[in-house]
């Protein structure tokens, strides 16, 4: 779990319940309900809306769920307006948190959001206070396979304007400027690579450690953020070791 690859922690617990695939999709839900009031239903035209709908079906979500959602924020279906809004604060040993929300009400996901740090030992801050130790990139997730070489793709990703490329077990993780990953997507993917997910993120300009006991309430506590039901994304800067 490297802090800032939240789709990959999204696919670490997939399949693990159906209550928590529930959760999935109802987050994602939200997102696809704000990007096309943002950009429009027409994912030729919206391409934040095609890397959605990409990230959807490969989390399983159903292509009736993935279109009702589109026509409740086209106006077709009666539907929720939902707003945007992010916390800053500090879990344990100072370590530095950011979650990203999409919310009908946001005095409750505060309230929430506040309950959830104080609950495992951290505490919520002011707008700007860890922020500024994240910079916003984007990323495009490879799929590995015996087809893949790896040298290949990091030489063509590189090409293509990406600044890092990082090797993981079973997929590659392209990262480029924020607003970029969408071009270097459609690019790999007319090259004949599998896209998993392409998405903007925050990642940290440095990485802290732990010690074990530390680890583990500030694990539970990031685990508790994701599930509420108003957090898209949780952003860290701590160093956590690999999920099996």
């Amino acid at each position: 779990m490297s802090g800032h690859s939240k789709w990959h922690n999204i696919q670490a617990k997939k399949g693990k319940s159906d209550a928590q695939r529930g959760k999935i999709f109802t987050k994602i839900g939200r997102e696809i309900a704000v990007i096309v009031k943002q950009g429009g239903a027409d994912p030729v035209s919206n391409p934040k809306l095609r890397d959605v709908i990409a990230k959807a079906k490969q989390n399983n979500m159903p292509n009736d769920s993935i279109e009702r959602s589109i026509k409740k924020a086209a106006g077709e279906l009666s539907g929720v307006n939902y707003e945007s809004c992010t916390y800053e604060g500090y879990g344990q040993g100072g370590s530095a948190v950011i979650v990203e929300c999409l919310t009908d009400n946001k005095n409750r996901t505060a309230g929430d959001v506040r309950h959830t740090f104080d609950k495992f030992g951290g505490s919520l801050g002011s707008n700007g206070c860890v922020s500024y130790l994240f910079q916003r990139k984007g990323i495009v997730e490879i799929e590995k396979n015996d087809s893949v070489n790896t040298d290949d793709l990091m030489m063509l990703a590189l090409d293509l304007g990406a600044v890092d490329f990082v090797e993981y077990d079973d997929y590659c993780e392209v990262i480029t400027e924020a607003n970029a990953h969408t071009a270097v997507s459609e690019a790999l993917t007319k090259e004949g690579y599998n896209v998993l997910n392409a998405e903007t993120t925050l990642i940290p300009d440095s990485y802290i450690n732990l010690d074990d006991e530390k680890v583990l309430k500030f694990t539970k506590m990031i685990d508790a953020l994701d599930d509420l039901d108003d957090v898209q994304q949780v952003y860290h800067n701590v160093n956590l070791p690999e999920e099996e």
